[in-house]
Formats: structure tokens, sequence, C-alpha cells
């Protein structure tokens, strides 16, 4: 029986679960901001192209 409650006491698991979430939550921010942006982003780079 402890060794069943020792299984689910370990969190080894758990960790690379959180941070594989914290990585998709990061990619679907960039994402969102990078299609959001890109426009603005892009006009702003040609300008300071064409100022060179």
């Amino acid at each position: 029986m402890n060794a069943l409650m020792n299984l689910f006491r370990r969190e080894e698991g758990q960790t690379l679960s959180e941070y594989a979430l914290i990585l998709i939550l990061i990619a679907v921010v960039a994402i969102v901001a990078i299609t959001l942006l890109g426009e603005q982003i892009s006009a702003v780079l040609t300008q300071i192209a064409n100022a060179l």
C-alpha cells in the first residue's frame, strides 16, 4: 500500500508536463503577437532600412 501511495506522491513527471504547458503558452502568445504586430514591425524595419 505504501508503494502505491509513494507512486502518487512522486512529482517528477508533473514538472515535465508543467514545463511543456508553459512552453506552449509562450509559443501561442508569441504567435499571436507576431500576427497582430507583424505589419507594424515590418513598416518600422522598412523605415529604418530606408534611413540607412
